[in-house]
């Protein structure tokens, strides 16, 4: 070993040759999918899934999180036969690599692969994949639909595209489930929701982000083809990633590899088009230089000729005559004008004198003065009513028989009568005395003496 020969290169430590292998494996190996059968499950407390997936020849560590398999909701047993899908982990303290699995399918695709050719030859054989019947994308999109799930990546990926390369468009987003039982009879909802607005969006992008065969069978679904080949919106569909294909993909007026693409083919990049105008602005304004220079130099040649000096000796000429009808008609004007005034103020002053105005006051200066004779003769009767009615009362106060009551006398009645003598009152008969404030009845005068 002393004797050895150092190398005359750098050599890695174990730390960046295991980060160049990391490296190298997580970025070519993500989103794949193996298949092959489960061993060794094990479940640790944090709720975090540890297993092998092997087959005859080798065998992969898978790792499921906790997070991700509460989504999955499968229970995974020693022995299934099953599809993962996910990415490939390096784990440098024990120098191993892993796959992260985000999705767990039992084996037994070929069923689905097998339905999705029946009812694409199906739906070709009707003509609804021909390029004949299907609708251009406008150029210039400014209200554009989006049918993806609220909670994915898709409509991420599909905002943050079309604020880099179109910003002016505004997204219309309508949640639909992207896989699932539910999920296709969501997406044709939410086709049939932009269809019934009176102000309908420019384009449609339906879609989600990739997946295996199984996440992606509700794009697969008759109903959403038909539910596409019908809507008069023009769609992009972008379902899966690039490798993956769909009906909806067959169906709709575009296709799209991914989400981002989707936004790429239905839409002009801005950028490009202020390029494009500063080119057009400038082209326009050098040929309209030269179309003004041209006329320019042509006017020019026209200045310096016979034709245009006897041309403009003619328009002095005619000039002049208009002045002068100018000045001749402004002159008419102002008489006639003049005319109209006199006869208009002759006719109001011969209306002044026939005007019904003046005999109109003087009837009213009559009505108001015979209005104050009758207020000052109403007032003189009032008050001679007046001062009648309170000698009047004052003098039935005088002879009022109860004024001797107010003052602390009293009366004796007979028979509702005012017993005024001796003579007048009757013994046997009952009798009443009378004071201010009531009246007492009392027995036969004679009974009262004899008991």
């Amino acid at each position: 070993m002393k004797n050895q020969i150092p190398f005359a290169f750098d050599v890695p430590s174990v730390s960046e040759l295991t980060d160049q292998i990391k490296n190298i494996l997580e970025s070519n190996f993500r989103d794949i999918l193996v298949e092959g059968e489960i061993s060794n499950v094990n479940q640790s407390r944090n709720g975090h899934y540890y297993f092998t997936v092997k087959d005859d020849s080798a065998q992969l560590p898978c790792v499921i999180w906790r997070s991700t398999a509460s989504r999955l909701d499968v229970e995974l047993q020693d022995g299934q036969q099953v599809v993962l899908g996910g990415d490939i982990q390096v784990y440098p303290p024990h120098g191993r690599y892993q796959m992260i699995v985000t999705l767990v399918q039992q084996a037994g695709i070929g069923r689905l692969q097998k339905k999705f050719e029946e009812l694409k030859k199906k739906l070709q054989d009707e003509g609804l994949f021909d390029d004949s019947i299907k609708k251009p994308l406008p150029p210039f999109p400014f209200r554009v639909g989006v049918i993806t799930s609220s909670t994915g990546a898709a409509f991420h990926d599909i905002q943050s595209t079309f604020q880099q390369r179109w910003p002016v468009a505004t997204l219309y987003l309508h949640h639909a489930s992207v896989q699932g039982m539910q999920a296709a009879g969501e997406l044709v909802k939410a086709l049939e929701y932009f269809e019934r607005q009176e102000n309908p969006v420019d384009l449609i992008i339906i879609g989600r982000g990739g997946g295996s065969l199984e996440d992606l069978w509700p794009f697969n679904e008759e109903i959403v083809a038909r539910a596409i080949h019908k809507c008069a919106i023009p769609i992009v569909s972008a379902v899966g990633h690039e490798v993956d294909f769909s009906i909806s993909d067959f169906v709709a007026d575009a296709r799209a590899a991914t989400p981002t693409q989707a936004v790429i083919i239905s839409t002009p990049d801005i950028n490009e088009l202020r390029f494009q105008i500063e080119d057009d602005v400038k082209t326009l304004e050098s040929l309209i230089a030269q179309k003004i220079q041209y006329y320019r130099d042509y006017v020019d040649r026209l200045a310096h000729s016979h034709a245009l000096l006897v041309v403009q000796e003619r328009l002095t000429i005619q000039r002049n005559r208009v002045d002068s009808l100018r000045e001749r008609m402004r002159s008419r004007f102002r008489q006639m004008v003049l005319e109209r005034e006199s006869t208009l103020q002759y006719s109001m002053n011969q209306l002044e004198q026939q005007s019904p105005k003046n005999s109109i006051q003087n009837y009213s200066r009559l009505i108001e003065s015979l209005n104050e004779k009758m207020k000052n003769r109403s007032e003189k009767v009032l008050n001679d009513k007046t001062s009648r009615y309170k000698d009047a009362f004052a003098k039935l106060r005088e002879i009022n028989p109860k004024a001797p009551l107010e003052k602390g006398f009293s009366r004796i009645l007979q028979d509702g009568k005012w017993i005024r003598t001796q003579t007048t009152f009757d013994p046997k008969k009952e009798l009443q005395i009378e004071w201010k404030d009531g009246l007492v009845r009392l027995p036969k005068y004679s009974e009262s003496t004899d008991s």
